[in-house]
């Protein structure tokens, strides 16, 4: 069972599932939940397309309360994830004993790790299934895995927009990281493969496609013996209608520098990067398994910077890895006040068994962890604030996503879906969802930006 992750509270808690109806011998309708990350996301996508080519009628976080069958894809990637994805498996089979659902099955990273241990714990499970068990659980449904249907993929993002996952696994070392327990080593997906869903995703009215992957830059060397992110973006930068390629977690070692020219030649190829660092200080790094060094790190993102001077930058850290002192802390703050990195998200660390830095004891206090956590998004709302009084009165193209609260809410080729920046206009004008719109920006804060449309 996951340590310190609680089985015993969440029955008890008000169940949002309790105006659904027994569903009796009604035909199988299914509602696929998804939790965690863009990963995750687009193995629900392929289980939703799967279904549906199958004949299963099949949906995909459906508010409504007609499905009599739910698949949870959970995230065991932190304790927060893990016990995000226990308290909905519990709520759901609360559903199941009432009567109001009549199967429950869970797939997905927590139950690739634990499932044994859950299943002795959760019992009104119908059936667990790893992270590469797709074939298995469409069994359940009479279904067969359908290749014909590689490269097609129903989406649940807007339609304009949507994640290509072009790997899986990972091969790297890092200390903390459980995603090669969970989704084994990494296997490139064929070249062939990641065109034709990108030309079908295209052809289906995507503006954007965003590259996803462990480590994008590992891509290839599995199965062509040398890394092929390059030659990878020169054949999807060729897709006629595709208007943003977006580069998601490229590992900083062994970096492949020929994707610079590339990244800055091709115009549909968005000037952002997001490269996750984990920490800027030495000793962290070593003990991370990274790699890498501060020095070696800053010379990356000076030559990136140098290539490419408009790239924006996303990069991650983690707060509070074992042995972590104040002094590292304080290197860690310094190393991003002077990298300024346009975006920057921060992770408390998350103590998971099997790892390396299992094996180290856990002595950063939780409380310290978010002090921590808090001390870098300070520092880093405030560097954003400054970067955004710099697009004050100039122009951007804004792609729009949605309508909310009385504004038009889009993003800048600097920014990524959920994670970054936006840019909203007031709904006074009109907008089309899924369009582009020449944005001219009147007044900033530290992570929105406010502007009329030109």
């Amino acid at each position: 069972m996951p340590p310190n992750l609680d089985l015993g509270t969440t029955k008890q808690k008000p169940n949002r599932l309790s105006a659904m109806k027994t569903k009796g011998k009604n035909p199988t309708k299914v509602n696929i939940v998804t939790l965690g990350c863009s990963k995750n996301l687009v193995d629900s996508e392929v289980l939703l397309t799967q279904l549906k080519g199958n004949n299963v009628a099949a949906t995909h976080e459906a508010t409504n309360d007609d499905a009599n069958v739910i698949v949870i894809n959970t995230c065991g990637f932190v304790e927060k994830a893990k016990q995000e994805s226990i308290d909905t498996i519990l709520r759901y089979a609360d559903a199941k004993t009432s009567g109001q659902i009549k199967k429950l099955y869970v797939t997905g990273c927590l139950s690739q790790r634990y499932k044994d241990e859950l299943a002795l714990e959760i019992p009104e499970v119908d059936a667990w299934f790893g992270t590469m068990e797709l074939p298995a659980l469409l069994k359940r449904f009479k279904a067969t895995y359908r290749h014909d249907l590689l490269g097609e993929r129903l989406t649940t993002t807007s339609k304009h927009y949507a994640y290509l996952k072009i790997s899986e696994g990972c091969d790297r070392p890092c200390s903390f990281c459980a995603i090669p327990l969970m989704r084994g080593k990494h296997v490139s997906k064929p070249m062939e493969q990641i065109v034709l869903e990108a030309q079908n995703l295209v052809k289906n009215g995507v503006k954007e496609i965003i590259l996803i992957a462990q480590d994008l830059t590992y891509y290839g060397i599995d199965i062509y013996r040398k890394r092929q992110l390059a030659d990878l973006l020169l054949r999807l930068s060729d897709l006629e209608g595709l208007a943003w390629i977006r580069l998601h977690y490229a590992y900083p070692a062994s970096f492949p520098f020929e994707i610079l020219p590339i990244i800055r030649e091709r115009s549909n190829i968005c000037n952002y990067l997001d490269i996750p660092l984990q920490t800027g200080s030495n000793a962290m790094l070593k003990a991370m398994r990274r790699g890498i060094t501060r020095a070696k790190t800053e010379a990356l993102i000076e030559t990136i910077r140098q290539e490419i001077p408009s790239i924006a930058l996303r990069t991650t850290l983690i707060a509070g890895h074992p042995n972590e002192s104040e002094a590292d802390h304080e290197e860690t703050l310094r190393f991003v006040e002077k990298m300024r990195f346009d975006r920057l998200g921060v992770f408390t660390y998350s103590h998971e068994e099997n790892t390396h830095a299992f094996t180290m004891p856990d002595n950063v206090p939780e409380e310290v962890k978010q002090e921590r956590a808090a001390d870098i998004m300070s520092l880093q709302e405030n560097i954003s604030l400054v970067i955004n009084q710099s697009k004050v009165g100039k122009i951007y193209s804004v792609l729009f996503d949605r309508k909310e609260s009385g504004f038009w809410i889009g993003r800048t080729e600097a920014d990524s879906p959920e994670v970054d920046n936006e840019v909203l206009v007031s709904a006074e004008n009109y907008v089309r969802l899924g369009d582009f719109a020449q944005v001219k920006i009147k007044e900033v804060q530290a992570f929105d930006l406010y502007g009329d449309l030109c």
